[in-house]
């Protein structure tokens, strides 16, 4: 089969393995020694992580100040924080937290050198061209789930009536190292857990069955799904404090960020920046509710056609390694994702859309900021509609 002409995007040097986090100090001084630590809310301060890290940034003599993220980053987050850094000689940003804290170190060491406003730079908000400059920038997931340790955008938000879910995004913007410590996600509760990981799942399948897929990103989105299929359910249960289990998921996130930047993402992440900027939704719990709709309604349109067969034998590939076996046909194994996609979210307890005050009054403004890039079958705005009002 011919392979179709794809691109890469350059990867962050990536030190993946527990305990990993001890060797930050050493690290951020490969850059220089004065540091911005950006981290989460007020429980990282004296958690036995923070004081680790804190340990290792100070026994490498790095002079350091702290920033805290409390959510998701608007645009007004990162232009407070490169305000009150700007002209300090910050040498290194370093991000330890979740994919919220993480995009935002990624954008404030993108607009250190630059100034201004974020917002002027936002793809789909912005008039101006970042000119890709930034401070060397280091990530360190202390969750599992958006792989933004090694992707080349920032997710920027702004809540409520008019509100987004905006990239700041350029090749250069790529985490000069990641560090992906498994240890750091012990203490992730399991409904953070939970919803971080459908997050990866989403992300793992959607760039899998992604028209911009290729032998590179397949390669890697199936042993991400390898490592996820176990590690998922077992990581928000029982098995919580099992490093191999925190590992596989931490791999499988990994794996779904660097494929997520190489292959793109299909309409459940469509559906996602729509609601998202309009309904205060954590990101996995949105992937959650409208990753079977999409995956069941994607997968009926593709049944319809003979161009669809390729693509369905994708998603039967998935269904195989997610359940372990296939059933006689490419279709039936296909019905055989959905249930299993089913029973995660079930078993995860990742609740539906309208536990978040969003009604069947609110549909038509998600539908008209869904995009449905990448996505093998174009489902029109009916479909959208449905897909919508079944996750409420």
């Amino acid at each position: 089969m011919e392979i179709k002409p794809f691109r890469l995007s350059r990867l962050p040097l990536i030190r993946f393995g527990a305990n990993g986090a001890a060797s930050i100090g050493s690290i951020v001084s490969e850059f220089g020694n004065k540091a911005l630590f950006v981290h989460g809310k007020s429980s990282f301060s004296g958690s036995a992580s923070g004081d680790a890290i804190v340990k290792s940034l100070k026994n490498a003599s790095i002079d350091f100040s702290e920033w805290k993220i409390p959510g998701e980053p608007s645009p007004e987050d990162i232009d407070a924080a490169v305000a009150a850094n700007q002209g300090r000689g910050i040498e290194a940003v370093l991000s330890v937290g979740g994919g919220s804290v993480i995009d935002a170190g990624k954008a404030i060491s993108a607009m250190l050198p630059v100034g201004g406003t974020v917002a002027d730079y936002l793809e789909g908000a912005g008039a101006k061209i970042h000119p890709g400059v930034k401070v060397p920038f280091i990530a360190v997931p202390t969750t599992a789930g958006t792989g933004c340790e090694a992707t080349k955008n920032a997710v920027i938000s702004r809540m409520g009536p008019g509100g987004f879910k905006k990239s700041l995004r350029h090749d250069n913007f790529m985490p000069d190292v990641a560090v992906v410590d498994p240890v750091l996600t012990l203490s992730c509760p399991p409904e953070i857990t939970a919803a971080c990981g459908l997050d990866a799942l989403t992300q793992l399948l959607e760039s899998f069955v992604s028209t911009k897929a290729s032998p590179f990103t397949d390669a890697l989105a199936q042993s991400g799904l390898e490592r996820l299929k176990d590690s998922l359910a077992a990581a928000c249960s029982g098995s919580a404090k099992d490093i191999n289990v925190r590992a596989d998921l931490s791999y499988a996130a990994l794996m779904s960020g660097i494929t997520l930047a190489n292959a793109g993402l299909c309409v459940v992440h469509g559906f996602a920046s729509a609601v998202g900027g309009l309904h205060a939704v954590p990101h996995g719990v949105v992937c959650g509710a409208l990753l079977v709709p999409c995956m069941r309604r994607t997968i009926r349109t593709l049944s319809s056609s003979e161009a669809g067969l390729p693509h369905l034998a994708k998603f039967a590939r998935a269904g195989e390694i997610l359940c372990g076996r296939r059933r006689a046909t490419a279709r039936e194994t296909c019905d055989l994702l959905i249930e299993k996609l089913e029973e995660y979210v079930r078993v995860l307890k990742i609740p539906r859309l309208g536990q978040y005050g969003i009604t069947a009054a609110a549909v038509d403004a998600i539908v008209a900021g869904t995009d449905n890039k990448n996505n093998p079958a174009k489902l029109g705005k009916d479909e959208l509609r449905k897909i919508v009002l079944e996750s409420i």
